[in-house]
């Protein structure tokens, strides 16, 4: 179903992009621009851009941009349409659209159709709760009995299962849902009976339970956990949805929704283990609280709370021998940079009982007073299960050292060396020394890994005849000095250096990009990056009275053409806008985001990496900027010398290869003559712009 070009249009002038990206990811403000660490990708040093003047995103470490449809798109992994249905709601833009009929259902993608068969059964067991006698007697009940207010039952959007075979099934296929996708989400079983029959048999996943919806960071149900009422030995306590297309347990963390804002604002995250924890501490008005629904803390629950904080505060119950098995697991939050602390609570006692035996502000106050960093806390377990006993204290020492070395900021390492030291009352050059015995331990294994993998690479099949000669491998200049002996002239030494122009950095490169052969870039491309950068952002500009840079530079380029794309294409545009007396504007591509191509290019020639610092203008340092009409005509001015400057080289190149290749007198003495135009073209322009001209 197609929504209309207007409501697109009003969605697109309602969406924020500091407003629709805050809701996934903690920005800060910086200068005019926000950062923050990508939501895309593992890092920990912010390189994600939020340019509210512009409305886009820019990451300079995964290359990933856009505005905040497709934002939407890419943190929620959903079509444009899905996308722009996602921030209506989120504005309150009613979309004018037909309910879906079961044959729209079929068209939508498999996802989609799972978020919305979830979302029906969410809405299925609320109205059992609320609505239906045995909802009402035994659902109802229990959260009551547990404290839970009608306001907190709907912020976690509660529910009951009857307990049936297949009340939902009936209700879901009335309503046009099929089973197959009912299946797909979790919430029917279907088992062949092989008692001879064969027949299948189809019923309800969760019978007579209550029902915890699961949601992602952006509040759609993705999930379900659910408890049993009643004591069966036959049936587990909790149980939960399996892993479908849209719920992995290890990268969901249960409130995290409800928690987001919160968590944000206190700049903390307290990490409980159950849903009720969560609930009762939400009710009490403890808000920045999720849990790992009783699974072991993943990597991906720890980065997910890493995009609203750096303070995460572990909420343990009392049992001791629990606590010692978490421990273990913690060291990956502190490799994450996280600043972990511990909490534990009186024996018998978790954050569920504990809140509503003493009330709100008597268990802020036990936070307060108990809160312990996690190096500390580990430390205090460890010697007291090692007590006397020497060479159980030198292992608390390997213990604890192993937890220090793994935390990033060289810094915070040295802090925790000296408290740590005290507590443990040894020598702080005895950790460092372990510290530093453990990290090159490390090394090696990670150096013997390398070479191992190495090793398999070198021994791996090879596609064509492999010459295993023992000459040694060329140097760079033996390399040029046989292009010279062919009459081809290798790249001077500062080729790339002197020709990238300032200001634009590549994206720092991701895990997978290490390991994959990089596509070699010319200097010509990036000149040509830059000549475009200057028209989107300064075409309009005048360098002098009549006289804008589109129409220098356009001038300047005639009958030259680009040979990258997309800036050969967003050339070719600036130059049919200028013949019908319009010049084009960053926002002229940013307003195109179908247009894939130049509209990702435009956002990365218009997010500036760096911003000058406060303290800069504060000294009164003064930085040359192209605001500045003498130096952005500068750099124009030069940036079309190296265009024509490579090109004559480009030429030069071609005419060599030629030289070398004909055996025709006249041909020879012909080429060698434009040779001799090309680099006279060549040596006039270097000494405009400078540089060392060889001879």
């Amino acid at each position: 179903m197609r929504i209309p070009d207007d409501t697109i249009e009003r969605i697109k002038q309602a969406a924020d992009i500091v407003e629709v990206v805050g809701d996934f990811v903690s920005l800060k403000k910086r200068g005019s621009n926000y950062i923050a660490c990508c939501p895309f990708h593992n890092e920990k040093t912010p390189s994600f851009n939020v340019n509210p003047a512009r409305q886009i995103y820019k990451c300079f470490g995964c290359g990933k941009a856009g505005d905040p449809v497709r934002f939407v798109m890419d943190i929620e992994n959903i079509g444009y349409g899905e996308a722009l249905r996602f921030l209506a709601k989120k504005y309150g833009i009613e979309i004018e659209e037909q309910a879906p009929t079961p044959e729209d259902l079929l068209k939508q993608n498999e996802r989609e159709s799972l978020f919305i068969v979830l979302n029906f059964a969410k809405t299925y067991f609320a109205e059992l709760l609320t609505n239906h006698d045995e909802g009402q007697s035994i659902g109802l009940s229990y959260f009551r009995e547990r404290g839970f207010t009608t306001p907190t039952i709907q912020a976690f959007e509660l529910g009951y299962s009857l307990n049936s075979w297949d009340g939902l099934l009936q209700e879901a296929e009335r309503r046009g849902y099929s089973r197959d996708l009912l299946e797909k989400a979790g919430l029917i079983l279907n088992k062949t009976d092989d008692g001879g029959s064969k027949r299948d048999r189809v019923f309800d996943r969760f019978r007579g339970r209550v029902m915890f919806p699961i949601h992602n960071v952006s509040g759609r149900v993705i999930a379900f956990g659910a408890r049993i009422l009643v004591n069966d030995k036959n049936q587990p306590k909790y149980l939960n949805s399996p892993e479908t297309e849209v719920y992995h347990k290890s990268a969901v963390l249960y409130g995290i929704y409800q928690a987001k804002q919160t968590i944000r604002q206190e700049d903390v995250c307290y990490l409980t283990e159950g849903y009720t924890d969560v609930i009762s501490l939400h009710q009490a008005g403890i808000k920045n609280v999720v849990a790992s629904s009783g699974t072991s803390l993943t990597i991906e629950q720890i980065r997910l709370i890493g995009r609203f904080t750096q303070n995460v505060t572990i909420l343990y119950d009392g049992d001791a021998a629990g606590i010692k098995a978490a421990l273990r697991g913690l060291d990956m939050v502190l490799e994450e940079g996280l600043n972990v602390s511990i909490v534990t609570f009186p024996d018998g006692e978790d954050p569920d009982s504990y809140v509503r035996r003493v009330g709100a502000e008597a268990f802020k106050a036990y936070i307060k007073s108990h809160t312990s960093d996690f190096i500390r806390f580990k430390t205090d377990v460890l010697l007291r299960d090692a007590g006397d006993n020497p060479f159980k204290r030198a292992e608390v020492i390997g213990e604890v050292v192993s937890s220090i070395i793994r935390i990033p900021d060289a810094l915070q390492r040295q802090v925790f060396f000296r408290t740590t030291a005290a507590q443990l009352r040894v020598d702080e050059q005895t950790l460092i020394s372990e510290g530093n015995r453990l990290m090159r331990k490390q090394q090696e294994q990670q150096s013997r890994d390398q070479q191992r993998q190495r090793d398999r690479d070198q021994n791996r099949p090879q596609n064509g005849p492999v010459n295993r000669g023992s000459a040694p491998d060329a140097s760079l200049a033996d390399i040029n000095a046989l292009l010279s002996e062919a009459g081809i002239d290798g790249p001077p030494d500062d080729f790339f250096l002197d020709d990238i122009p300032a200001g634009i950095a590549p994206p720092a490169p991701t895990p997978e990009a290490r390991t994959a052969p990089k596509p070699e870039r010319s200097g010509l491309s990036f000149q040509e990056e830059e000549c475009i950068r200057l028209l989107v952002n300064y075409g309009t500009r005048e360098l002098e009275p009549g006289i804008t840079l589109c129409q220098y530079v356009l001038s300047e380029l005639d009958g030259i053409d680009f040979q990258t794309s997309p800036y050969n294409l967003m050339l070719t545009l600036f130059r049919e806008a200028y013949l019908h007396g319009d010049i084009l504007t960053a926002d002229d591509f940013l307003r195109k985001p179908e247009q894939i191509e130049t509209h990702r290019e435009a956002i990365n020639l218009t997010t500036p990496r760096h911003e000058i610092s406060d303290g800069w203008l504060k000294h009164e340092i003064i930085v040359p900027s192209e605001e500045d009409v003498s130096i952005l005509a500068d750099a124009a001015y030069g940036n079309i010398l190296r265009i024509k400057k490579m090109l004559a080289e480009q030429k030069m190149l071609e005419i060599r290869r030629g030289i070398v290749e004909t055996t025709d007198p006249d041909e020879s003495d012909r080429l060698m003559a434009e040779y001799m135009h090309y680099k006279r073209v060549d040596v006039e322009i270097a000494k405009l712009l400078g540089t060392v001209i060889s001879g």
